[in-house]
């Protein structure tokens, strides 16, 4: 409930709220995979060994039955996705009766049949095979059998994206919404009810500061005309809602309950429920904060209505992927950076920083296949900085170099790298690191988004960074992590690759190959706040000097300073 942060606050993060992500990071259960697909859907098999075994108590959810087929080879049992998936998982869960010998195969019309998986070496038990392909049926072919008895699982649940939720569809995207009271300031611009139904992460609805901060609060959609609702996403503010029902209403008057809660935990609640109404609420009964009522989205599923096909969402990355882009940065000794790939981003630093980026001025080839981004004590006339505290001047006492990919690259997805040297020295500050692209038509920081995949701090060479911003976690609130390398080396040594996999289930950061932090996509929306990550950033490199969380230089800071960057390459 306060004002956007400006760029100034974002890096006031330390050391001690990034340890307390992490250790909040390794408590949180193992991500999920996709969605499940396979549960209810219809489902088939060679044989069964009863009634009492059938095709169905493989993909009904309950553990407690299973389907069983006759005493013979081969076997197999096959699920209905209801439309094309894209497969990135199979669970299995065998009975004793398990398949030493068997595939995991798709088809798009249950005849012609590809194997995703095959195995002679089965041993039973819980499996959990990621597989990647795509189709409309899934099926388990068991060629032998590990007993003398037939094929029995208690459990056949396949994850992907698509398939179809038995006609479930999402049917609140830009349909009308009425609120009991909205927001409009300073803290909270435009949080109207159409922000809720809108599919942007970044923006919310929220109760009127003035009129609003009271019991009860509701928002209400008009999905068009009388749907049967089957599911409705709730993804709160900190201004949640700890008792609250969603109701469903044909007029907007007379309203039926179809689900209650008086324990309302807040952030991502999925509820499955049953009702039909042209009209969905959230109607909240008590608050959980001093504050009124806030969603980011409420998004309401099921049949019928007359929905609006929201935007396809943006594609993972292939496996493996391939190259898209890269600078090399191969040019000739004193040559500047590749203008069809790189801006200069010229003008006083943010973050309380003292130096002034020079137009390239800064930045240039050295001839041997690297970018030089050089850090000078250097006084520029004419310049506004905070005042340097040896000096007490607001002279910017320092030049430097920051440039970006905004008008010459976006991307959403890939794998983007850059092998890197990173300078040592009091007040030093390199970084490699993207912003959402919508930063460059206004949209405010953390709306946006930011992604810090690199950060060192020129005081501590040992310790290097990477933190995600987004408006519900953002300056020491992002979420990140530190991390060191082996037998506590400096990372001003020699070059080092840092890169981050970036896909719609969350972010992998590595360094030199080794895995060094985690985020997932739904670990962040259960316990965080949203996931604002699903859109086109650009890259940023920059050395600052100076700063609320580097601070300040000293007499033993080296200038000239220099950040080598080898190369920089993105991947899809």
């Amino acid at each position: 409930m306060s004002p956007p942060l400006s760029p100034g606050v974002r890096r006031l993060g330390t050391l001690l709220a990034l340890m307390i992500t992490l250790s909040l990071l390794a408590v949180l259960p193992a991500a999920a995979a996709d969605p499940l697909l396979s549960q209810g859907k219809p489902a088939t098999a060679s044989s069964t060994e009863s009634a009492a075994f059938p095709a169905s108590a493989a993909v009904d959810g309950n553990p407690g039955t299973r389907w069983s087929s006759a005493f013979a080879d081969p076997q197999w049992i096959q699920v209905d996705l209801g439309a094309t998936a894209s497969i990135s998982q199979v669970e299995l869960s065998w009975e004793a009766a398990y398949a030493t010998a068997f595939q995991v195969q798709v088809s798009a019309n249950g005849t012609s049949w590809t194997t995703l998986h095959s195995t002679t070496t089965a041993t039973g038990g819980n499996q959990t095979l990621s597989v990647s392909g795509s189709g409309r049926y899934v099926r388990v072919y068991g060629t032998q059998r590990a007993t003398q008895w037939g094929y029995s699982l208690w459990e056949f649940k396949v994850y992907g994206t698509g398939g179809s939720s038995g006609g479930e569809r999402l049917l609140s995207y830009n349909k009308p919404g009425v609120a009991s009271s909205s927001q409009h300031d300073g803290n909270c611009w435009e949080c109207t009810p159409a922000r809720a139904f809108d599919l942007d992460p970044a923006s919310r609805w929220a109760t009127s500061s003035t009129t609003g901060w009271v019991d009860p609060g509701w928002i209400y959609v008009d999905l068009g005309a009388t749907a049967q609702i089957s599911r409705v996403v709730l993804q709160w503010d900190p201004a949640h809602a700890r008792s609250y029902q969603i109701q469903v209403s044909p007029d907007a008057n007379n309203w039926t309950t179809i689900y209650s809660t008086t324990s309302g935990t807040g952030f991502k609640q999925t509820l499955t429920v049953s009702g039909s109404g042209r009209y969905v609420r959230m109607y909240g009964t008590q608050r959980a904060t001093a504050y009124g009522y806030s969603l980011w989205e409420f998004q309401v599923y099921g049949t019928g209505g007359d929905p609006t096909d929201p935007p396809a969402p943006p594609k993972d990355p292939a496996n493996p992927p391939a190259l898209v882009w890269s600078d090399e940065f191969n040019g000739p000794a004193g040559s500047k950076p590749d203008a069809a790939k790189w801006r200069a981003d010229p003008g006083t630093g943010p973050n309380n920083e003292l130096e002034y980026y020079t137009n390239h001025d800064n930045a240039s080839m050295d001839g041997q296949g690297h970018l030089v981004m050089e850090a000078r004590k250097q006084a520029t006339p004419g310049s506004s900085c905070p005042p340097d505290p040896l000096t007490g001047s607001t002279t910017c006492q320092y030049t430097s170099a920051r440039m970006n990919t905004g008008t010459k690259f976006h991307f959403t997805y890939g794998r983007v790298e850059a092998r890197i040297k990173v300078p040592k020295g009091n007040g030093l500050w390199p970084a490699f690191w993207m912003m959402g692209a919508d930063f460059l038509t206004g949209r405010p920081w953390p709306y946006n988004g930011e992604i810090d995949i690199m950060e060192v701090l020129g005081k501590d060479v040992k310790t290097s960074y990477s933190t995600v911003h987004a408006p519900a976690y953002n300056g020491g609130g992002g979420i990140g992590a530190p991390y060191t390398l082996p037998n506590g080396a400096d990372y001003s040594d020699d070059f080092h690759v840092w890169a981050a996999h970036w896909d719609s289930k969350g972010i992998v950061y590595s360094l030199d190959g080794r895995t060094v932090l985690t985020l997932s996509k739904d670990q962040v929306e259960q316990t965080r706040g949203p996931w604002v990550f699903d859109h086109p950033f650009y890259i940023i490199l920059n050395l600052a000097v100076g700063g609320d969380w580097p601070g300040p230089t000293d007499a033993s800071t080296p200038f000239p300073s220099r950040m080598l960057v080898d190369y920089v390459r993105v991947y899809q």
